[in-house]
């Protein structure tokens, strides 16, 4: 049997890495997907990717006009939501003493800001007893060079779950996170070259990165009834790499 059979799902952020994966995963299991991304020709991509069952509406979660017009169209093919990955993110890094203004201001502006605002713009729809999954990170409970405002801006997702899961209680609403490690995606590639990422994969007590795939199954477990009891939690997919 299908988990996600007949449910609306929105991702944002969702053209490559574990967000794609996760898409595709929603889709097979049943769900009617709504895809978010800023570059058109990518987002087309990941549509035919797919193949069917799947929106893609261009747009940047930090842009509130951009959120209000994916929700507009929400609400016209489909009319609600039943799960939402926020899963939207940016990552640059400097060290204190090194880190601007226009990297603080577009790190919190995407991650916190913009996660606030995606999630609230799409309350109206929301069916109750949905489930909203927040992309979170490793980074926030761990000290790392230079990732000091990509990490705070992360942690601040995990008071926003706590918080929230409370706002949303009488609409039986769960919100939890989903914390990935080091995971082998396009995005790990901008910031990470070979040298790195074998670094980085030494590690993770299995001395291998994670794949999007792997990730991917945890968000179907959040979003499905599977995980009913789970509130305000968050699920690291590190490979163990935060836990030792």
């Amino acid at each position: 049997m299908q988990r996600l059979a007949g449910k609306v799902a929105v991702i944002t952020g969702g053209t490559s890495g574990l967000a794609l994966a996760t898409a595709h995963l929603f889709v097979a299991e049943g769900a009617y997907v709504f895809l978010t991304g800023r570059r058109q020709e990518k987002l087309d991509e990941a549509v035919r990717a797919i193949g069917h069952n799947v929106t893609g509406v261009l747009g940047d979660a930090a842009n509130l006009a951009d959120l209000d017009r994916l929700y507009a169209i929400v609400r016209q093919e489909k009319g609600r939501v039943d799960i939402l990955f926020a899963s939207a993110g940016y990552a640059e890094f400097g060290k204190l003493g090194d880190i601007s203004e226009a990297l603080f201001d577009t790190t919190f502006g995407l991650n916190v800001r913009g996660t606030l605002f995606t999630v609230q713009k799409a309350l109206p729809l929301f069916a109750e007893g949905g489930s909203i999954i927040l992309n979170g990170s490793l980074a926030a409970s761990k000290g790392f060079a230079a990732h000091s405002v990509y990490s705070a801006s992360k942690a601040a997702l995990r008071s926003f779950a706590r918080c929230w899961l409370v706002d949303l209680k009488d609409r039986h609403i769960r919100v939890n996170i989903l914390s990935p490690g080091v995971i082998d995606t396009p995005g790990l590639d901008l910031v990470a070259g070979l040298e790195a990422k074998t670094h980085l994969a030494k590690l993770i007590p299995r001395g291998e990165l994670g794949r999007p795939e792997e990730v991917a199954t945890i968000a179907l477990f959040l979003a499905s009834s599977d995980s009913s009891f789970v509130n305000g939690g968050e699920i690291f997919a590190d490979g163990g790499m935060g836990q030792i």
